[in-house]
């Protein structure tokens, strides 16, 4: 037999002793008026809690609508897409659950650094998502035809991002997650670049963990042994094409994204050239 720690104790027949001496003392009258003092604070309890309640929901939709006018069309555009994209990839096993949100709205607090204001705009717009029944192709479509490629590839950088996050990543996943970027014209070798990085960052271990040549080749989207031509003409291509310049008209949030993948594929760069030039 354990130690079971006892409960506080309750108060169930407090409310009844209450009343038992306010009847002895005042009489029936003082019981109903104890009644009506229960009844008349109940009901000024139940309104101001929906006042609370609303005087808030008022207070999000302002602080929403504050921020929207700061931000600019493109940057509005590109994270209403973002989010109903990711919420689509979550529901396409016909549930959505809590962990589910969990993470996306994780992922916009920590891995974009989104502040208060923001994260009460991505509530907002993850909740309309969720209640939305919005044709996947057609998003995908409208984000095709909106943005240039850089973005595209920013978009797909995030999704691989999302789907990291969880443990095991699903098969269905990483395929639906290959055929989007199809869907949005990424060619294959930045798709593969892009799955890689991830993937070889799962396997890499635990953080603060060196990196292999194996994971810098990936970066670069190459095979291992690859030679330093190669590795070059790998490099400038994707310093081309993750300029932060070039999806600067996002948003800092997105724009710090590309700066954090120049910084991979300058690390990767700088690995090989000292391996192949002494540097």
């Amino acid at each position: 037999m354990q130690y079971r720690q006892h409960n506080q104790p309750g108060c169930g027949g407090c409310l009844l002793i209450i009343m038992l001496i306010l009847l002895v003392i005042g009489g029936g009258s003082a019981v109903g008026d104890f009644i009506s003092l229960i009844f008349f604070t109940g009901i000024m309890g139940a309104v101001l809690l929906g006042a609370a309640f609303f005087g808030f929901s008022w207070y999000v939709r302002k602080r929403v609508a504050d921020y929207e006018a700061t931000q600019s069309e493109s940057h509005n555009q590109f994270v209403f897409l973002l989010v109903n994209i990711l919420v689509h990839i979550a529901k396409s096993d016909g549930h959505f659950t809590k962990t589910e949100l969990v993470t996306m709205t994780n992922f916009f607090q920590y891995s974009l650094n989104y502040n208060q204001d923001q994260m009460y705009w991505v509530k907002q717009l993850i909740k309309e998502a969720r209640d939305t029944e919005q044709n996947f192709e057609e998003l995908l479509t409208n984000f095709r035809h909106t943005f240039a490629y850089e973005p595209r590839l920013i978009l797909l950088e995030l999704i691989y991002q999302i789907l990291y996050t969880k443990d095991p990543v699903l098969d269905q996943n990483l395929k639906q997650a290959r055929k989007i970027a199809a869907f949005l014209q990424i060619n294959e070798y930045d798709q593969r670049t892009i799955e890689a990085k991830f993937r070889y960052g799962r396997q890499g271990g635990t953080a603060g963990a060196a990196i292999s040549e194996e994971q810098y080749y990936a970066v670069l989207g190459l095979k291992a042994g690859a030679d330093f031509v190669v590795i070059k003409k790998a490099y400038r291509k994707l310093s081309m094409q993750y300029h932060p310049d070039k999806v600067a008209h996002l948003g800092d949030e997105f724009k710090a994204v590309a700066e954090e993948k120049m910084k991979e594929i300058n690390a990767a760069y700088d690995f090989f050239e000292k391996k192949f030039n002494g540097r």
